[in-house]
């Protein structure tokens, strides 16, 4: 919430279905604005908007005194790119905040929306969020620059009185989705339903994926949960699971859009249409146990987090020397505490991000801090 600029004429929220958006939304309400009729929230998947249309709905709140506009869901609404602009062009004093699926095409030329509103992408809880929730903690954001240099010092300060490493294996379970803690005992149900619900309503409406081929994209979701750190064979992949190269390469780029899986290249030009990605994982380490609890490979699981954390505020690729080049500045090699510098010998930029440790020492650091980035 801190991170937006309010005060923008108009704004966009993406996030994976789950991660919060409309929560985010209510919250800045109730905390920062008017509790009167100068403020509306609205879903637009409500049935209402099958017989009304949002621009007229946005000039009779304007004609009767609104000010902040709040639209959830808007990738329910056809059309609604064209008619946001047309609110933003024809009522420049209204405040106008959407929400909307990660596949959203929210730089959309044809409505032009990519000159006028300011795009933030919604994650998941970090590790430090999740911290910071559920012990009541106030740690506060580290860049990566940060944690490198001053790692030992940071560590000390956070392990202080703190079991980290238990609330790490605890977080990599179950602690990414802020609803982790509403009915733990559903909570990979409804992380199911989640995946099902982007799969089977989300991807045929905004990918005109067809229906009969969910259930291969749903196989190849579970192949990725229980492989090590994967490295696709495309043509091997298409046929086990009876898809086409360039079906599969669409796929994969689809799922990626959707906020499942994390595609990453060697390239820091980043992934072309018909290019197979270099490494797949999926989006975060919850999703995985949900998926395929008694098959998570540790490797992956490891490089899961590690991906998924920094890819929020960094570029991070498949490395030629270790297993990530970041910035295309630091290399990092994942694995367990007892992880050799072999491979990064001569490199003054190499770290080793090691598992099971909370404290490291010198270029090993402790895998759970790349969790404080944002």
């Amino acid at each position: 919430m801190d991170t937006i600029n309010w005060d923008a004429q108009l704004i966009g929220i993406r996030g994976a279905r789950g991660v919060g958006k409309t929560t985010l939304l209510l919250q800045y309400i109730k905390l920062h604005l008017p509790s009167d009729q100068t403020v509306l929230y609205v879903s637009l998947d409500n049935i209402w908007f099958t017989g009304n249309k949002l621009y007229n709905l946005a000039d009779d709140f304007v004609k009767n005194g609104g000010k902040y506009l709040f639209l959830d869901e808007v990738h329910k609404y056809p059309g609604w790119s064209q008619e946001i602009k047309n609110i933003y062009d024809d009522y420049p004093e209204l405040k106008v905040v959407f929400t909307g699926s990660s596949l959203l095409e929210i730089l959309n030329a044809k409505a032009d929306l990519s000159r006028r509103a300011i795009v933030y992408e919604i994650q998941g809880f970090s590790f430090r969020e999740y911290l910071n929730r559920n012990l009541n903690l106030h740690i506060p954001a580290c860049s990566m620059e940060e944690i490198l240099d001053h790692h030992m010092n940071l560590a000390q300060s956070i392990t202080s009185g703190l079991k980290v490493l238990k609330h790490f294996n605890d977080y990599l379970k179950n602690g990414y989705y802020p609803y982790y803690n509403e009915l733990p005992e559903l909570y990979y149900q409804r992380l199911e339903e989640v995946v099902n619900m982007i799969l089977e309503i989300e991807l045929p409406a905004l990918r005109g994926v067809e229906s009969s081929y969910i259930p291969k994209v749903k196989q190849l979701l579970l192949v990725l949960a229980e492989s090590v750190p994967f490295i696709p064979n495309i043509s091997k992949l298409s046929e086990r699971i009876g898809i086409t190269r360039i079906g599969l390469l669409n796929y994969l780029r689809a799922l990626g859009d959707a906020g499942l899986i994390i595609n990453l290249s060697k390239s820091s030009s980043g992934i072309t249409r018909l290019q197979k990605p270099d490494k797949i994982f999926l989006e975060n380490t919850n999703i995985m146990f949900a998926i395929a609890p008694e098959n998570t490979n540790k490797g992956n699981l490891r490089e899961t987090f590690f991906v998924n954390q920094l890819s929020y505020d960094y570029r991070v690729q498949v490395s030629e020397q270790s297993d990530f080049l970041v910035d295309g500045k630091y290399t990092f090699e994942i694995g367990g505490k007892d992880k050799k510098f072999t491979q990064l010998t001569g490199n003054d930029n190499a770290y080793i991000a090691a598992d099971d440790i909370e404290f490291g020492f010198g270029n090993k650091i402790p895998l759970w801090m790349f969790g404080l980035t944002y």
